[in-house]
């Protein structure tokens, strides 16, 4: 699964494209509590036809209601949700929850291409609209922004889809892969023993059979990408990390229980010139403490600490499995559970 917003922009000009008309709906704002944060969008097309989200669905189906059939041309409105009690229980909103929306009528299929192909090519780029006009102007930015209304116009900043890059094609990663997938990751797997790669089975997935550390020098790791090592072996993992801390990727880390994190740092240091300092970024044991033991339930974990980190959530230090594990004081030497298939 794609990018949502990128899926949603793509679906939008090929309607476009095929002459239907249309509708883009923008969350401008909220106050209180909301389903969809602000910047989501959603399409409408004639006929009903509706990709994306604004809000639980409820929103979504008064959208369709009142437009299915009688979508035009015509400038930019802005419409609330959820302004009275009343309102906020029939849109499905949380108590007290109110939403503001832009819709723009039949987008410029020309500019929609545009868009598309500027994140479909791992640039960012920022979608301005003139709320009056629906005059829309695309500016490339090199980081994301916030979505802000300033003098009569809405600014909205799209990204390329996030990344994940695996080493090790074992069972965790197969597990880890499609958690990936459906939470909107391109994914990547590199191993090259080809025991490991011949039983991979999970479809959608780059797989790659070039040495780890080759296949990171050449990914252009960005701040939207993640880079995990998972095959235990410090002859794949370790030079794959060093190239991976030379990144602005923004997560960064490997399996593997305390005690062969801390050898892993001081190789890296001993052999590699490596600094405390220079491996701050580089985390494990990675994911958060939930008692996992089966290579799914540690996918789990390590997805949920993928992704907060993603969305800039700071976990409580006691979440993180090292110091949960020292807090209830377990043998450092324990494994982390990782099971291997074995190729067919």
């Amino acid at each position: 699964m794609e990018n949502l917003d990128l899926f949603v922009l793509r679906t939008l000009l090929d309607w476009r494209r095929a002459g239907k008309a249309t509708l883009l709906a923008t969350v401008m704002r909220t106050w209180g509590s909301s389903p969809r944060p602000v910047g989501s969008i959603m399409a409408l097309c004639e006929g009903g036809a509706v990709v994306g989200s604004v809000s639980g669905g409820c929103i979504e189906d008064d959208l369709i209601h009142r437009y299915r059939d009688a979508l035009q041309d015509g400038p930019p409105r802005k419409v609330k949700y959820g302004v009275s009690a009343d309102e906020a229980h029939r849109f499905g909103l949380p108590c007290g929850g109110t939403l503001e929306l832009l819709l723009e009528f039949n987008p410029d299929a020309a500019t929609l291409d545009d868009l598309v192909a500027r994140l479909s090519a791992g640039r960012m780029a920022q979608r301005s609209t003139e709320i009056a006009t629906g005059r829309v102007v695309l500016t490339d930015i090199e980081q994301p922004e916030a979505l802000r209304e300033h003098e009569g116009w809405l600014h909205n900043a799209f990204g390329p889809e996030y990344r994940l890059l695996m080493i090790g094609a074992g069972q965790l990663t197969e597990y880890l892969a499609t958690m990936a997938l459906f939470s909107g990751f391109s994914v990547t797997v590199c191993d090259p023993r080809e025991e490991y790669r011949g039983a991979w089975q999970v479809p959608g997935v780059t797989l790659s059979h070039e040495m780890p550390d080759d296949l990171v020098r050449g990914f252009r790791a960005d701040r939207r990408t993640a880079i995990v090592a998972l095959t235990h072996d410090p002859k794949l993992d370790d030079l794959a990390l060093l190239e991976a801390l030379e990144t602005e990727a923004f997560y960064i880390g490997a399996i593997g229980s305390r005690r062969n994190q801390a050898l892993r740092h001081a190789r890296l240091i001993e052999h590699f010139d490596q600094t405390e300092e220079g491996l701050a970024r580089l985390r494990g044991p990675i994911g958060i403490y939930i008692g996992s033991k089966t290579p799914a339930e540690i996918a789990v974990s390590v997805m949920a600490e993928l992704l907060a980190v993603k969305n800039g959530v700071p976990l409580p230090r006691d979440l993180a499995v090292g110091e949960a594990k020292d807090r209830l004081e377990i043998d450092p030497n324990e494994p982390v559970a990782c099971f291997v298939r074995e190729a067919d």
